[in-house]
């Protein structure tokens, strides 16, 4: 009878042991999962901290550039308002209305083009372009055509 009472206690403890360790095993490994997680976690919030700082970093740049075309623009706008202003009725009628390289390119092109329609002028055309034909075919007349394939 003690054979059977210690083989039943044997299988008793090994049933409550088994449960135990699996309570306590999966805990462990579920504070495991969740530690990695959070690892996983707290890396990626790094990553999206140095992604937004050089986004940051970036819009500065490009408002800083937009601010510098801005002053630029700003003094060119002065400039001319300066000029429109020492403008009297006297000056406008000396004053260019387009720039000089401006005026210059169109001289140019002026005299290309006149050169060009001297040169077509002078020459001479005698004959028709190749793919016209020289005698009709006909084709095309009010004549009624003879079937050719009987």
């Amino acid at each position: 009878m003690n054979v059977v009472l210690g083989l039943g206690l044997f299988i008793v403890g090994a049933i409550v042991g088994f449960f135990a360790n699996k309570a306590l095993f999966s805990s462990s490994q579920e504070t495991q999962k969740l530690a990695e997680k959070a690892s996983q976690t707290e890396s990626e919030l790094a990553q999206y901290k140095l992604d937004v700082a050089e986004h940051l970093e970036n819009s500065a740049k490009l408002l800083d550039q937009m601010n510098h075309t801005c002053q630029i623009a700003m003094t060119q706008m002065a400039q001319s308002t300066q000029l429109l202003q020492q403008a009297t009725p006297e000056n406008i009628e000396n004053m260019p209305f387009f720039s000089k390289e401006t005026q210059e390119q169109l001289a140019q092109t002026v005299s290309l083009r006149h050169n060009k329609d001297a040169r077509k002028n002078d020459e001479v055309i005698s004959e028709p372009p190749l793919d016209y034909s020289g005698a009709p075919s006909g084709l095309f007349d009010d004549k009624k055509q003879s079937v050719t394939n009987s």
